[in-house]
């Protein structure tokens, strides 16, 4: 008590002096006043804050009665002269108009229109083309003249020359066929286009792509399709020469770096049988039959799709284990005998630059595992190279766990593993090395009901690829 009184005290006789030198000042400085209504008090000001003190007027009362007062205010209300004490805080900063906050804005605002009509078409397109996918396709409906862009040969040069983007993912769900399911990694979202030219009334299932398109089979094996998912562009190929039954593979590759060079398809029969389809001559050509070294009939493995590096495809053989390869350019075929890890189950095969890989699940006693493994090119022998995560695999165990590859492109692969108990998308990255869950795939249009991926493909989204 008696140290609080010496400080009040202390305080009352610097308020005092600054008092003196105040009267002997400027009368109107604004640093106290005294209000009309309480001419024993004095508010003392700070021209920078909102906040005061009220305080006795210390020339009319002596310190001993001001410590009086204080004190027995102080006893009515607690912690009264400590709040006094307190340093006043600072008003908050006062708000920027969006002027002052971007004095820039209005120059450009108020910029001439002649000089965006003169900008260059040219510069413009090259601009433009670096656009990600979504955001170019919610950029062209802008205008029709930025809708045509699609169409214009020298923006498809520009979007040529720059590098491939991350692939996206055309799948198909048990729950409809009919429809398309497109993943894009890279926004982690799925986006639900539609292709009105495929039929209806037949299951289309997506079998494989080159620059942009993708190839379509219906589940008779009668008829192709090729469409770019992004834009509608759809041609339906013409028919074969000759009808084959039994389940096919199918691969495409371009004629060179982009579709307006053309692409071809080309189909394998177990027995040997295939065809190359040239969309620059819109015909299928029949080369013959898979040369007789390489023994009948071949036995495919239809639950890997074939992978393409530069213009070879590579097909994964059951019977003998292997790869079968064929050349789009030279029309030469070609067999290794590779025989695959023990405790293999599903696999696939998988291609990242030049380097050919291979997917599948390990299974030993009740333990599954995704693992990775790469061809070594002097010994023709499956090196592993990485493994899923040990706190994902331990998730497997004990579970029947089937794995199916819905697409690989631009060393990117996704892969469904399914059981009755989960059904889960995940895709791998063979550069980066790097595993990430997907997000299920709902029903559009805010729906919750999540839908079970059947097959798919990859491909690169590309706004100019033409059918």
């Amino acid at each position: 008590m008696e140290e609080d009184l010496a400080m009040l005290r202390h305080l009352i006789g610097q308020l005092q002096e600054l008092l003196h030198n105040n009267n002997n000042n400027n009368n109107g400085s604004p640093l106290l006043s005294s209000p009309s209504s309480s001419p024993s008090f004095l508010v003392l000001h700070h021209p920078q804050f909102h906040n005061g003190w009220c305080l006795p007027c210390i020339e009319e009362t002596s310190a001993d009665d001001c410590c009086d007062l204080v004190m027995a205010a102080g006893s009515k209300r607690p912690g009264l002269f400590n709040n006094m004490l307190e340093t006043v805080k600072p008003p908050p900063p006062l708000k920027r108009t969006r002027k002052e906050r971007n004095p820039g804005h209005d120059i450009i605002g108020n910029m001439d229109q002649d000089i965006w009509q003169d900008f260059p078409q040219d510069l413009f397109e090259a601009v433009v083309s670096r656009l990600p996918i979504a955001t170019f396709f919610q950029f062209r409906a802008v205008c029709r003249k930025w809708n045509a862009l699609i169409d214009s040969d020298s923006f498809s040069r520009y979007c040529t020359e720059l590098p491939q983007t991350m692939p996206w993912f055309y799948t198909i769900t048990h729950e409809n066929v009919n429809s398309g399911q497109v993943y894009d990694p890279s926004l982690k979202k799925w986006h639900h286009p539609v292709i009105p030219a495929l039929p209806k009334k037949s299951i289309v299932l997506p079998m494989a792509s080159a620059g942009g398109l993708v190839c379509f089979l219906d589940i008779g094996h009668r008829n192709f399709y090729v469409s770019n998912p992004l834009t509608k562009s759809f041609r339906e190929l013409p028919a074969r020469s000759f009808k084959v039954w039994s389940r096919v593979a199918v691969g495409m590759t371009l004629n060179g770096n982009s579709t307006s060079h053309g692409y071809k398809v080309l189909w394998v029969g177990c027995e040997g049988e295939y065809e190359v389809y040239d969309s620059l001559s819109n015909v299928w050509t029949k080369r013959g039959t898979i040369p007789s070294n390489i023994k009948l009939p071949v036995l495919l493995n239809f639950k890997s799709q074939p992978v393409a590096i530069h213009s070879t495809l590579y097909f994964m053989l059951t019977e003998p284990e292997g790869i079968l390869s064929y050349d789009m350019v030279s029309g030469k075929w070609k067999q290794f005998i590779i025989p695959g890890p023990p405790d293999l189950s599903d696999h696939t095969l998988a291609a990242c630059g030049e380097r050919l890989m291979l997917v599948g699940l390990l299974t030993k006693n009740a333990a599954t595992c995704v693992c990775i493994w790469e061809l070594q090119k002097m010994t023709l022998l499956w090196k592993e190279v990485d493994r899923m995560p040990n706190i994902w695999c331990l998730e497997f165990y004990g579970k029947h766990i089937r794995m199916n590859c819905l697409g690989n492109k631009g060393c990117l692969i996704l892969l469904s593993l399914r059981s009755r108990q989960m059904n889960r998308l995940i895709t791998y990255n063979a550069v980066t090395r790097e595993w990430t869950k997907v997000p299920g795939c709902t029903v559009p249009r805010g729906g919750r009901k999540r839908l079970w991926i059947a097959c798919g493909t990859a491909f690169h989204p590309s706004p100019t690829a033409r059918a």
